[in-house]
């Protein structure tokens, strides 16, 4: 008929399909927004350090989220300085003036960008500049510790000295730097560890001109294993010698085997934290102790971070043994 509109139904459908469609976009948007629409919980234990007359140490401990913390952000006054992944818990700041004080906070971030409230303040005032501390302070001595559980530590050692002042302490697992604590402290309860895990700890003195000390003795320190959990399967007793051979280096390595249950036929090898080789035996497993050369080209004085883990009778590669440092030509 003359001025009549005729609705074709595969059309209608489409139009049907269509709103739909944007119904259940706009839902769904909706739903996400309101799944992850609460604030992480505020960041606790800030505590702040001067490390030198014109930085600061800021470390507190882990928010929650009731989806995830995706990061932190550190405010010095109340402007934002730092931005750190949710897997750090600790910055420093650099950039401070000596003899000023400052107080820092810190706000836990998530994955849709909502923003926790702003930690307690942590106040500081760096040290004045010490521009005749040209020395290193001396080596913290008799490193030790224990497991607290399966999930923390305490470790204590003795003081440093230096010709102006120790100012902090830093303790590294592995080589890199996980915690600080201040120089009139020679203790530290680190938390956040994992059960069963095998750590290996050193710890320097840091004065106000910024200048470290050599490392400590190292401590090796093993978690308990969780309740249920299989032994551990990390070889122990790692020892690590070099020797000159001609223009290169052989590092010669021997340890002592884990019992797994069965024949271990091959192991990797770490090198400051990278897999530098698989060692596969051409024969028999050996029994009881193992031994593997390793030959390299780098120049005396170089140093290395070591350690291994074995290939399990289920083809599942076990438990890292302690790092051991061995310094060529030393």
């Amino acid at each position: 008929m003359e001025g009549t509109t005729v609705q074709r139904p595969h059309a209608t459908a489409a139009l049907a399909c269509s709103a739909a469609l944007l119904l259940a976009t706009l839902t769904a948007c909706d739903s996400e927004a309101e799944a992850d629409s609460r604030k992480p919980t505020a960041p606790h234990g800030v505590t702040v350090q001067a490390s030198s007359a014109t930085s600061a140490h800021v470390m507190w401990e882990p928010a929650t989220d009731d989806t995830a913390v995706t990061g932190y952000e550190v405010y010095r006054q109340g402007r934002k300085v730092k931005s750190v992944p949710a897997v750090k818990v600790m910055i420093d700041v650099d950039g401070l003036t000596a003899s000023t004080a400052y107080t820092f906070t810190v706000r836990a971030r998530d994955a849709a960008g909502n923003l926790s409230a702003p930690s307690a303040a942590a106040a500081v005032t760096t040290p004045a500049p010490t521009p005749a501390d040209h020395e290193a302070p001396t080596t913290p001595v008799k490193l030790r510790g224990k497991a607290d559980g399966s999930r923390a530590a305490t470790l204590s050692w003795g003081g440093s000295t230096d010709d102006v002042g120790v100012t902090s302490y830093d303790i590294y697992q592995e080589g890199s730097r996980i915690h600080s604590v201040p120089g009139a402290q020679t203790t530290a309860r680190l938390t956040g560890l994992r059960p069963g895990t095998v750590y290996t700890f050193t710890v320097r003195a840091r004065d106000a001109a910024d200048t470290s000390s050599p490392d400590s003795n190292t401590f090796d320190l093993t978690t308990a294993t969780a309740p249920g959990a299989p032994a551990s399967t990390a070889p122990t007793d790692l020892r690590i010698t070099s020797s000159a051979q001609g223009k290169e280096y052989a590092v010669d390595l021997d340890w002592k085997q884990p019992e797994t249950g069965g024949k271990i036929p091959a192991y990797q090898l770490y090198l400051d934290g990278r897999l530098t080789t698989t060692i596969v035996w051409g024969g028999e497993p050996p029994a009881g102790r193992a031994s593997y050369r390793l030959t390299v080209t780098d120049p005396r004085g170089t140093r290395y971070s070591m350690k291994i883990r074995a290939k399990l009778p289920d083809g599942k590669w076990g438990d890292f043994s302690a790092a051991r440092t061995v310094v060529l030509g030393g």
